[in-house]
């Protein structure tokens, strides 16, 4: 039996050598959830002045948390916990990193072999808790003296896998958890940064050249914005680009593409030849159903990871490999777009100034047009984040968790992201706002520039747009998917120290955009009238078009 002291020595030392080597790598935050079992870590980790250490009660948020810096920097932050259930609630946001490549150093604290599998308290089977959702994992050996060797290796060799995604280290600790480091062992020279590397299957065919084609341009492709500009500038294509894409802002950029395509002469008179799709598809069902009818193949470009739900990709290629498309189909093709485009933009701008009391659709394009260019804006992914597509314009640009699509962890990813240094701005219902509310706590605590913009429309308004609405009785419909709620979402802001308010008109909305936080600001909605008011927008961008 190895001595306590020696365990205690051999902990610190450790973790203290993994913290080390990741911050050589260039690691600079970490996110704690407090508790026993994680204490060697975790002091090794506050021991590092250069490094900025966030605590999150709720182990969910703190993993968010960590989401959001790893979205802000572009570098893994460090996750801890301790031992049991705290490890399974980081798992949703692991699986939304594990879907959009975000770098994330996932470590929870375990109770070393010998106390697994035979009752001992807040003890569960934590090995490849994560599955397929991490890079790699590794249930590591509980820290010895004897193999100092492997520790620096293995901290690389995580960091390395973490930077296109979340790993997972397994940290089993035997008691005492206190100790003091000994000796950390020599550096092995820098780490190698592993470079982003883009599936292709081979040259794209020929015959694409002079097409009448489109580019559908969504979030976290790997592809810089420049690149797809100039790809569109040579081929005389239009940019289809959801607000995740970065493309808005680009001459030849369609924003109101799901308000268009709904009219069916327009839709069926533009039916690509080819769709050359970069990054993930948007969020419009519209733009998707719109692909396949054409049957266009369709060229894909970026990730993350495997990105074919429709089962229509015919090449996976790097924009590189576009290089040989030069020739402009007729510029017609482009100018048609444009217009209707056009059309549809200045209809929304009137409907914006007539929205009184303030719809779903005028809050989103409000926020989008008022947001302070050092800001960032993250988005719900459910009727924020379409509403934002939708009717945003030009102007809309943010982010939202589409690896896997749910409204948990919106205000704790705008948290991770606000802790990197920036001003955030968070669109989401209230159904959102009531899932992550334990952010509120972390967010009160750490006093960053979070700005919180809850549509609150007493329950889930995008089931409203789905067929259950019509088929079921309104009774059955209210209590399973309506799900209204009583809470007070200003108060609840309040009770954790947090200044709220209530705008009645999009002016009060825009100050509440601009103005610093931590701040709540709920905007009441008619969820009853909501899907009326989308169906007045969509039809205003083509009603009259020339």
């Amino acid at each position: 039996m190895t001595e306590p002291g020696l365990i205690a020595v051999a902990n610190a030392t450790f973790t203290a050598t993994l913290v080390d080597e990741w911050m050589r790598c260039g690691v600079r935050h970490a996110v704690v959830a407090p508790g026993s079992r994680s204490t060697p870590l975790a002091l090794a980790l506050a021991d590092r002045t250069e490094l900025t250490v966030h605590l999150a009660h709720d182990e969910r948020v703190a993993a968010f948390v960590a989401l959001g810096l790893g979205l802000a920097t572009g570098v893994p932050a460090v996750l801890l916990c301790t031992s049991g259930t705290a490890a399974a609630n980081f798992h949703p946001a692991v699986v939304e990193a594990g879907l959009s490549d975000v770098p994330m150093l996932v470590c929870t604290a375990d109770r070393p072999p010998e106390l697994r599998g035979v009752g001992a308290p807040q003890t569960i089977d934590q090995v490849d808790l994560f599955a397929r959702s991490v890079r790699w994992s590794r249930d590591v050996p509980p820290p010895d003296t004897g193999d100092p060797a492997d520790w620096r290796p293995l901290a690389q060799r995580a960091f390395a896998a973490a930077e296109h995604g979340p790993v997972h280290l397994n940290l089993p600790f035997r008691e005492p958890l206190v100790g003091t480091a000994g000796d950390l062992p020599e550096p092995i020279g820098p780490p190698l940064p592993v470079p982003r590397t883009v599936a292709s299957n081979g040259i794209v065919d020929p015959r694409f050249d002079r097409a009448r084609g489109v580019i559908v341009a969504g979030g976290r492709s790997g592809v810089a914005p420049p690149a797809v500009s100039e790809l569109a500038e040579r081929l005389g294509w239009p940019i289809l680009a959801d607000p995740l894409s970065g493309l808005r802002g680009d001459a030849r950029a369609v924003t109101a593409f799901d308000s268009i395509l709904r009219e069916a002469a327009f839709a069926n008179g533009h039916a690509p030849d080819v769709v050359v799709r970069v990054g993930r598809p948007a969020a419009s069902k519209v733009l998707t159903q719109w692909v396949v009818a054409s049957g266009a193949p369709v060229i894909q470009v970026g990730g993350p990871g495997v990105v074919n739900p429709d089962h229509n990709v015919a090449a996976w290629c790097r924009l590189d490999d576009l290089a040989q498309l030069t020739g402009s189909c007729d510029p017609a093709w482009l100018d048609s777009w444009l217009r209707a485009n056009r059309h549809a933009e200045a209809a929304f701008d009137r409907l914006v100034a007539a929205a009184a009391p303030p719809s779903d659709p005028a809050i989103a394009r409000t926020v989008a047009a008022v947001l302070p260019p050092d800001a960032e804006l993250v988005v719900a992914a459910s009727m924020p984040m379409r509403d934002l597509e939708w009717f945003g314009g030009a102007a809309a640009r943010g982010h939202a968790n589409r690896g896997a699509n749910g409204i948990d962890g919106v205000m704790s990813t705008a948290l991770g992201i606000a802790l990197a240094g920036r001003p955030v701005v968070v669109l989401l219902g209230d159904v959102a706002y009531l899932h992550d509310s334990n952010a509120l706590l972390a967010a009160a605590q750490a006093g960053a520039d979070l700005r919180i913009i809850v549509v609150d429309n007493a329950g889930g308004g995008i089931f409203s747009f789905l067929p259950q609405a019509t088929t079921l009785t309104t009774e059955r419909f209210e209590r399973l998917f309506g799900t209204p709620h009583t809470s007070d979402l200003c108060a609840l802001a309040g009770a954790h120290g947090i200044p709220a308010e209530t705008a009645t008109t999009l002016d009060e909305l825009a100050v509440a955009v601009t103005a610093p936080g931590p701040r709540v600001t709920r905007v009441a909605t008619d969820r009853a009238a909501n899907v009326g008011h989308h169906a007045a927008w969509h039809a205003a961008a083509m009603n009259g078009r020339a």
